[in-house]
């Protein structure tokens, strides 16, 4: 039985919560984090109850440090008609080699490993920072403000439109390329935390790597904008580091199609040096939005 339907919704009183100081802490140090993640005893303290696969909300402890983390059950993974049955959590594990090997560390350290409920993704719970300004809006339909790019104009009731938009922040433009190059299907507003040191992290990434077309986010305020010069030279070392170690990283969790496809988005952000622009073959915008 998945794990989903056999465990208690999360109370979130009765289980430790990250500060985000020492979440944010623990996030950036990427080798401390991840060895606590593959080595650490995980406890589960419940069910994370609005997600649509089994989200479990743990700790990991090893040699006295204790970090919440999410764990995510292969087992409790629902079948989707798009991807392989089983293989989510390994599609996160992979999203995050690749944020890894671009330097931009925009994704929690991320790991496969057994647990509780069998195999499954394991991510460092990162604490939202509560002080943190917000990235999405809705403004006058007319235009969006300084300092803010358009997505989409949004019903809000009673016939009345707002414009959704996005901060014009350098995280979410570099995440930004960064689902360009996973083909993240499911790049919604509740999708990224703003950490307490400043950093973002994406998170939910089961839904990447597909080879057709399949980009749907918030994120479009670049549309066609060209690529900064400092991102396209990112994007270059991905290139390299995709046809030797990190493709190594990669083969456990996906196909030698869905490792070549990923090749040919990242020649192709590169050819074009601009940002993608929406597919007319495939909804843009993922929903619910936030």
């Amino acid at each position: 039985m998945p794990a989903r339907e056999r465990l208690p919704a999360l109370n979130a009183e009765a289980v430790p919560m990250a500060d985000p100081a020492v979440s944010a802490a623990l996030a950036a140090d990427a080798d401390g984090a991840l060895r606590l993640l593959r080595e650490g005893a995980l406890t589960v303290h419940g069910r994370v109850a609005d997600a649509s696969n089994a989200v479990l909300y743990c700790t990991a402890t090893l040699d006295g440090v204790t970090a919440p983390c999410v764990y995510k059950p292969v087992a409790g993974e629902r079948p989707l008609w798009d991807f392989p049955d089983g293989t989510l959590a390994g599609r996160e594990v992979a999203s995050y080699e690749v944020s890894a090997a671009t330097g931009w560390a925009l994704i929690p350290p991320t790991v496969l490993r057994e647990g509780p409920h069998g195999a499954g993704m394991v991510q460092l719970w990162v604490e939202p920072d509560p002080e943190a300004p917000e990235l999405l809006d809705l403004q006058d339909p007319a235009g969006a403000e300084p300092g803010w790019l358009p997505i989409i104009r949004a019903e809000v009731g009673e016939g009345r439109t707002a414009l959704l938009v996005h901060r014009d922040d350098d995280r979410l433009r570099r995440l930004a390329l960064l689902d360009a190059v996973l083909n993240n299907a499911d790049r919604k507003g509740g999708h990224w935390i703003a950490a307490a040191d400043g950093r973002l992290y994406g998170i939910d990434h089961g839904v990447t790597f597909a080879v057709p077309g399949k980009l749907r986010t918030l994120l479009w305020g670049w549309a066609e904008q060209p690529v900064p010069e400092d991102a396209l030279d990112v994007l270059g070392g991905l290139a390299e580091t995709l046809d030797g170690a990190l493709a190594e990283r990669l083969r456990p969790h996906l196909t030698e199609a869905e490792l070549q496809a990923t090749r040919g988005r990242v020649a192709e952000l590169r050819r074009t040096g601009r940002h993608p622009l929406p597919s007319p073959d495939w909804p843009s915008i993922p929903w619910p939005p936030v």
